[in-house]
Formats: C-alpha cells, sequence, structure tokens
C-alpha cells in the first residue's frame, strides 16, 4: 500500500506513518468537483487503525463531490522542521451511524479540553446534518526529507 515520493526517502514503516498521522495538523482533502477541477479544503481528522475519519456537514462541497465520485486524495503535511508528508488515495464512505461521538474524537486532538470539542461538535450538529467521511487508503505515498537521501 506504501510507495515511495520520487525526490525523497519515504517514512521507514507504518509506526513512523502512525506518529506522523498523531500529531494534530490539518488535512487537505480533495475531491471532484462536477465540472472535472479539484476541490481541496482544510480539515481536522483522526487515523486510526489503518483509516481516516473526517467530519463534516451533509451540505459541505465535500460530501457533494463525494455523492458523484468517492475517489479522493488527502494531504497532510507539516514542514517544521522539515517537510513530512503523507498523501493517501482512495474512496470514501458516508458514515451517519455515531457522529456526535465520532467527531468528538476527531476534534479533542485539536481543542484544549475535551469538553470544548464537544460543545463545538454539538452546537454543529444543532445547526447542520453532520457526517463522518471514512477513508481506508488503497495507496499512500510518504515523504520524510528529514533522511537522508541520494540523488541518483
Amino acid at each position: 500500500m506504501q510507495s515511495k515520493h520520487p525526490q525523497a526517502p519515504p517514512f521507514d514503516n507504518e509506526l513512523e506513518i502512525a506518529a506522523f498521522l498523531a500529531k494534530p495538523q490539518l488535512a487537505r482533502f480533495c475531491s471532484h468537483n462536477p465540472d472535472g477541477t479539484i476541490h481541496a479544503a482544510p480539515i481536522y481528522y483522526l487515523y486510526e487503525n489503518g483509516e481516516f475519519l473526517f467530519g463534516t456537514q451533509v451540505l459541505s462541497r465535500k460530501v457533494k463531490n463525494i455523492q458523484h465520485d468517492p475517489q479522493v486524495t488527502v494531504l497532510i503535511d507539516a514542514y517544521e522542521p522539515v517537510l513530512q508528508a503523507v498523501l493517501a488515495y482512495g474512496e470514501v464512505v458516508l458514515d451517519f451511524e455515531d457522529v456526535v461521538e465520532k467527531r468528538v474524537r476527531i476534534l479533542e486532538r485539536y481543542f484544549e479540553t475535551p469538553a470544548q470539542a464537544r460543545a463545538f461538535v454539538e452546537m454543529l450538529a444543532r445547526a447542520w446534518q453532520t457526517v463522518i467521511i471514512r477513508l481506508r487508503p488503497v495507496r499512500m505515498v510518504t515523504f520524510d526529507y528529514s533522511k537522508p537521501f541520494s540523488i541518483d
């Protein structure tokens, strides 16, 4: 499932990937607009058991695009102290089960306290119908410029 980025060494193993993805960074969620262009949106995520979870509103452009074409690309990157990234490719599914609790788990990583995360999630759920987007990548490309590489 993991591929090598041609310009830099990849993460060495699944443990390095999981450690990188455990950091509360933003993902860039890319889906296909009906006119063929790409819609890219920043989004919070949780990576667990080899799967990404994203929370959003049903009326979002992401969801509308997924309903046409469930193929997506997700980029999670960090540039401090050096550029590192994971690109995940695959087909997503919409999950309407236990959305509030799953979304709280996602957002707890980004808020100071779990109570703040829950309050925010519940406010969103009162205002809009919410959904979890699930991505089990079929391919992941990683790169880590902190590692030595050779020019061949």
